[in-house]
């Protein structure tokens, strides 16, 4: 299994100078993605966000700054709003990440989870639906091969024209990510797209009903589901112990879901709600290495996933406090997962 990293790249809506803040965080962010590369975690996501109390509103830039950076992690969008974008310059854009990384780049697309894009980029949130389907069927179209010829309402048609620069991937890994309806988990399986699911609430147990459903279409397709990746998206931070983990952790992840609450009519976090969420059960990864890494591998068992992405870089985190935690998370958490997935499957063999 792939374990990773995501972020929306946060900064404080209320500085005095955003530009002086956001370039202090575009510096931190890059710091950051090098040094999960050389603890040697497999993924680094970045999403794209236009609010202000989020820096990534142009991912593929900032992942191209990565690329020349590192190495060996793959890195990718996390998400890209393909439905208020355009596929052909997203194309280019990851294309051009694929290259400078030679050959490490991914695109995950999403409808996403805020309306702020559509508005600036002039289109109709009545097309919301629309926009995805139509967008999505010409990205898929754009790796299929050089040239290009489609035809739709929601763009201008494209009539046997090529499109440059090519990855060095042959296609550029594509997976569509959701939030946990029915609807866009069998869209992903009836294309035979990888999925990631985000989990930012309640039980992910009760989210394994749309891995059934996403593995139980695919196979009535005609794809192999088991050559179809997934992945689950959670947030969560680890430290030295569990104690100190929570404790650090409380403030940022509060003070993000208590905004968003605000505007969704969402009840408040408090701290008695985020002790429960971060349980044996919950849907908040947080504790120490060997708490992390044992909580990884039982939701394993449960969702079968083939990555696990983790986003400890929330709200006003100090940029210090999760350059120790990525560290623990590369040189720590990784290890007692890889361990104990080997094991399992070595138990499995020998039972056969």
């Amino acid at each position: 299994m792939e374990l990773g990293l995501y972020t929306f790249a946060d900064v404080d809506p209320n500085a005095p100078n955003k530009g002086e803040a956001a370039a202090r965080r575009a510096e931190e962010l890059i710091a950051e993605i090098e040094l999960a590369d050389k603890v040697g975690l497999d993924v680094f996501g970045l999403g794209e966000h236009h609010r202000p109390d989020y820096m990534a509103s142009s991912p593929a830039t900032l992942l191209a700054a990565a690329a020349v950076k590192t190495k060996n992690i793959r890195l990718t969008s996390a998400v890209s709003v393909l439905s208020s974008d355009d596929p052909v310059r997203v194309f280019q854009q990851f294309a051009t990440v694929d290259l400078l990384s030679k050959g490490r780049a991914e695109i995950m697309a999403g409808r996403g989870s805020f309306i702020e894009s559509f508005p600036l980029f002039g289109y109709d949130l009545d097309d919301y639906d629309k926009l995805f389907d139509e967008k999505l069927g010409l990205l898929m179209k754009l790796r299929e091969g050089e040239r290009v010829t489609w035809s739709g309402e929601t763009r201008a048609a494209i009539h046997d024209l090529p499109v440059y620069p090519r990855p060095l991937q042959d296609p550029i890994p594509l997976w569509i990510a959701v939030g946990g309806t029915p609807n866009s988990v069998a869209r992903a399986a009836y294309f035979g797209l990888p999925l990631a699911l985000a989990i930012i609430g309640g039980e992910p147990r009760r989210f394994a009903p749309l891995f059934e459903l996403y593995r139980e279409t695919a196979r009535k397709v005609g794809h192999d589901p088991d050559k179809l990746p997934t992945s689950i998206n959670v947030h969560g931070f680890v430290w030295d112990t569990t104690e100190e983990a929570a404790d650090i952790f409380y403030e940022p992840q509060a003070a993000v879901m208590n905004r968003i609450g605000r505007e969704r009519g969402f009840s408040a976090m408090t701290r008695s709600h985020f002790d429960m969420q971060r349980g044996k059960h919950g849907a908040i990864f947080v504790g120490s290495p060997e708490e992390m890494a044992e909580k990884i591998v039982a939701h394993h068992r449960i969702f079968r996933n083939d990555r696990f992405l983790l986003q400890m870089a929330i709200g006003l985190m100090p940029h210090e406090k999760l350059m120790h935690a990525i560290e623990l998370f590369g040189t720590k958490v990784a290890p007692l997962v890889r361990k104990a997935l080997t094991d399992e499957k070595k138990m499995e063999k020998a039972a056969e």
